[in-house]
């Protein structure tokens, strides 16, 4: 991962701030401009926090048009953007810098149009995730991507790094729930992908768009898939004594072909900060704790955790214990959708780390991982979706070491490689971000990346559009310079 850098600001830029931010303002009248320092400095980092930048100015639109009309302006005076939905990525994604304008989406936070007949709702940019489900829940309906940030986090970022979360075994992530984007080009034309329906006809560029990170265009509405809820879940814990041991039954599982809702992993630093909050009764004697949920009828819940109960026997588990009731099933899934929070008991500081493996390969990786850490001298915990393979360790750091920081980030590209040699890949849903952007050439060959940049300037022809995120410094064109 090595020292994250921006490139230095433009001079021009910087000396073109007050004519920029007048000029923002005749567009967004009173209140829609951030420009003094001290409330800019908001908008400085996200969720990596390790890296701080005050950007240029910051706008908040509330409507299609207005975002149209702030990119058109900035386009024509080669100002570069950042969009930010609510600063919740783990990647740097909405690190701005110094002369940058930053546009926030969180004023354009309606729920459009919910059309439970044909299980579509059309949703502006800035409504949270969980918001989704709560404005179709009292019809039986849910929105199925639900990240553990569903809080805060909104459907512009989970589009953006296309998110997933503890359901997307089943259900799958962000890209296979979306249906339709309306999307603002650099230049401020307004242009809409897919619709209410699935399979729109022509090149897939919907698919392109969710998960580009903010480097093609800015989302501004979206049409989401909403689900039936099933007639019932429960979730089922299970304690080991080793973390291969527990790596070992997810992968048994996977294998078997029983598909669960969701398979949770939690090493016991964690399973002791979540415990410590959630009152969850998670079992505090064992090293490694594995949530599994299952759903369907009553009938059809007994015999899946029966099966799965019994895949996980040579495994020699220390507990098993299913659920009994909603208010015991909802404790076991606050702790783990607060584990992130929650380890905060445990250090001053973690980078949480965002990489996939196949699952077969979750016992040898998890050793390794371990390994890894101990030999930079950092601490680490392992919390992530294990059914998908895609794993978030915890690298445990003191900020105000820079040092400890470096020791952190090292152990943290190390681990990264690791992933990709076990025949996984750098991102699952945090996205590259800068975070894993001078690791890409792990990843891509030379020619694989240049296609990607190739698509890029296409659609941001000047490189304006969240810029030094995704793709190392060097080898740029000569645009993004």
């Amino acid at each position: 991962m090595s020292a994250i850098a921006l490139p230095p600001p433009d001079p021009r830029i910087l000396a073109m701030r007050d004519q920029i931010v007048a000029g923002l303002g005749a567009i967004l009248g009173e209140g829609g401009v951030i420009a003094s320092e001290d409330e800019r400095r908001a908008f400085e980092t996200d969720a990596l926090t390790a890296y701080r930048v005050v950007p240029l100015a910051v706008v908040l639109p509330k409507s299609t048009d207005e975002v149209a009309a702030i990119l058109k302006f900035l386009a024509e005076k080669r100002v570069k953007v950042v969009a930010r939905g609510a600063g919740t990525s783990l990647s740097g994604g909405a690190i701005p810098s110094a002369d940058c304008v930053v546009i926030g989406l969180s004023k354009m936070n309606r729920i459009l149009s919910i059309d439970c007949e044909n299980r579509t709702a059309r949703v502006e940019a800035g409504v949270t995730n969980i918001n989704i489900t709560n404005a179709v829940a009292h019809r039986g309906f849910f929105y199925a991507p639900d990240p553990s940030s569903q809080l805060a986090c909104t459907i512009a970022g989970n589009i953006a790094m296309n998110s997933g979360g503890a359901h997307c075994l089943k259900y799958g992530v962000t890209t296979n729930n979306v249906l339709g984007l309306r999307v603002v080009m650099i230049d401020g034309t307004i242009v809409d992908l897919g619709g209410s329906h699935l399979d729109a006809p022509g090149y897939d560029l919907l698919g392109l768009l969710i998960g580009s990170e903010g480097q093609l265009g800015i989302v501004t509405e979206a049409t989401v898939r909403i689900l039936r809820a099933a007639e019932g879940a429960r979730p089922m814990l299970m304690g080991f004594d080793t973390a291969e041991a527990a790596g070992g039954c997810v992968a048994a599982i996977m294998a078997s072909g029983v598909i669960p809702v969701a398979i949770e992993y939690m090493d016991k630093p964690c399973i002791e900060a979540c415990e410590a909050f959630a009152h969850a009764g998670y079992p505090l004697d064992v090293e490694a704790m594995l949530i599994v949920e299952v759903e369907g009828s009553d009938a059809e819940i007994t015999d899946l955790l029966a099966r799965i109960t019994t895949i996980a026997a040579p495994f020699n588990p220390r507990e098993v214990r299913v659920s009994k009731s909603e208010a015991e099933s909802a404790a076991i899934w606050k702790g783990r959708k607060a584990a992130f929070g929650a380890m905060g008991q445990k250090a001053d500081a973690y980078l949480c780390m965002d990489g996939v493996i196949p699952t077969g390969k979750l016992p040898e990786v998890l050793t390794k991982v371990s390994a890894i850490c101990a030999g930079y001298r950092v601490g680490v915990s392992n919390v992530f979706h294990a059914g998908d393979g895609n794993l978030h360790p915890l690298i445990l750091f003191n900020p105000n070491d820079a040092d400890e920081l470096a020791r952190a980030e090292a152990a943290g590209a190390d681990i990264l490689k690791l992933c990709v040699e076990a025949g996984g890949c750098l991102t699952g849903e945090h996205g590259v971000g800068i975070e894993k952007r001078d690791l890409m050439t792990v990843q891509f060959s030379p020619d694989d990346l240049n296609l990607q940049m190739a698509v890029k300037s296409i659609f941001d022809p000047a490189w304006l559009m969240n810029p030094a995120k995704v793709f190392p410094l060097e080898g740029r064109p000569a645009a993004a310079a």
